[in-house]
């Protein structure tokens, strides 16, 4: 399964993983955030919610394209990270210990797709130079 779900009440998520590396809480930040937890296993990135168990996220590794970090004050703080999918887009995540998660992806992803995201400076410094170059066209 791919993205979220609702199964009825008494069913139970099946995990695409036989065998899972890593469980950490963390924080799905698709709309408003859901608590939970993420598993890294050996077919695929899971996360799953604590109050509503139909809720849930499952992104096998042959459909993540990239991975992508938001990092900080040199590696040293990573507050969320975010994987790139050939169908659904970019998917954001955080935890406590994000480079424990990303230590435990990067086995499954090869590191040349795994990315750190833009500064906020390079974005402006884009969005100026987008503005002008369009000017120039003109």
């Amino acid at each position: 399964m791919f993205g979220r779900t609702k199964k009825k009440r008494n069913e139970r998520v099946q995990s695409l993983n036989s065998k899972v590396d890593l469980i950490i809480p963390g924080t799905s930040h698709m709309g408003m955030n859901d608590y939970g937890q993420i598993m890294v296993g050996d077919k695929a990135f899971e996360f799953y919610d604590d109050r509503d168990p139909q809720k849930y996220i499952q992104i096998p590794w042959d459909e993540v394209s990239l991975v992508v970090a938001s990092v900080y004050f040199g590696g040293k703080w990573i507050p969320r990270f975010g994987f790139q999918t050939k169908r659904n887009g970019m998917l954001n995540f955080s935890s406590k210990e994000p480079k424990k998660v990303l230590r435990a992806v990067r086995v499954y992803i090869e590191p040349e797709r795994i990315v750190r995201s833009l500064t906020f400076f390079q974005v402006i410094t884009r969005g100026i130079k987008s503005i002008f170059t369009k000017q120039k066209k003109k």
